[in-house]
């Protein structure tokens, strides 16, 4: 390959690696400039803040219910902690007693959870609203972390079922002929292995609660209970749309999935040995 040629593949890369840069982080720039756009909220589609202005952010956080914006945040906050701890938890068990365990029907079960999976939230929405309602958990954070957890499992468990299969029952032999008891070989050995499965499910439990709207519309009649995905509806209207207090709202709302998956990148290859070098 000459010189020239090598130059123009590079010039090629770059220029296809800016296409796609442009591509990904536009709706990140353009959702930005308009929360910080002064006449965003009378409708301009003008790609540069005319009129620079923090005027959306404080009022985003002083409208809707008691606390404004920042209530229905630390609703979603609650809601998204019980669910990553939950599905995490109740995930890494099924996991390993999918991949350890041989019992009748595994296989059938294991494809259940899959087909599970595959249900759209849509058809749901009426019997979990009557079997919530029997259980008078209607109107509750709690009742709607419990109907997140459940949608979590199928994935978080077949998810986490392939890294559980992935480490060697050497491994674990080892420690019982060292004297490790079952919680002692599970905290030391394994747990330390399948970490990187775990964050990776536990993101996508995070995001599964953080944003969801339409269980959350349907399950919660108290504004002082609403989480983000509702309330970033609030600025939308019949007529007219305020655009500058719904960047400024989703704003907010991006800011903590961008540190949890900046977090979990970080942390997504920690583990991967622990386990065996202990």
């Amino acid at each position: 390959m000459t010189a020239r040629s090598s130059s123009w593949v590079r010039t090629g890369k770059f220029a296809a690696t800016a296409l796609v840069l442009l591509f990904t982080l536009f709706p990140v720039y353009f959702m930005l400039s308009t929360a910080l756009n002064g006449r965003a909220s009378s409708g301009t589609d003008s790609l540069f803040p005319t009129h620079f202005t923090m005027g959306h952010f404080s009022k985003v956080m002083s409208s809707g219910a008691s606390g404004g914006f920042g209530r229905y945040m630390v609703n979603s906050a609650i809601v998204t902690v019980i669910v990553v701890v939950a599905s995490g938890v109740l995930a890494l068990l099924g996991a390993v007693a999918m991949a350890r365990f041989r019992f009748r029907l595994r296989t059938t079960v294991l494809v259940l959870i899959l087909v599970v999976q595959m249900l759209p939230a849509e058809a749901l929405v009426i019997p979990l609203f009557l079997q919530m309602k029997d259980l008078r958990m209607l109107n509750s954070l709690l009742g709607l972390a419990v109907v997140y957890t459940a949608f979590a499992l199928p994935f978080a468990i077949w998810n986490l079922r392939g890294f559980v299969a992935a480490v060697p029952v050497e491994l674990e032999e080892a420690a019982y002929l060292d004297g490790c008891s079952w919680w002692r070989m599970f905290r030391s050995v394994l747990l330390p292995l399948v970490v990187p499965g775990l964050i990776a499910t536990s993101a996508f439990s995070f995001v599964l609660a953080w944003e969801e709207f339409t269980f959350a519309l349907t399950f919660l009649s108290d504004q002082n209970r609403m989480t983000v995905g509702v309330g970033l509806a609030e600025f939308l209207g019949q007529n007219t749309n305020d655009w500058g207090g719904l960047m400024a709202a989703s704003t907010l709302v991006t800011i903590p999935v961008v540190i949890v998956f900046v977090l979990a990148q970080r942390r997504l290859t920690m583990g991967l040995v622990a386990g065996a070098v202990k």
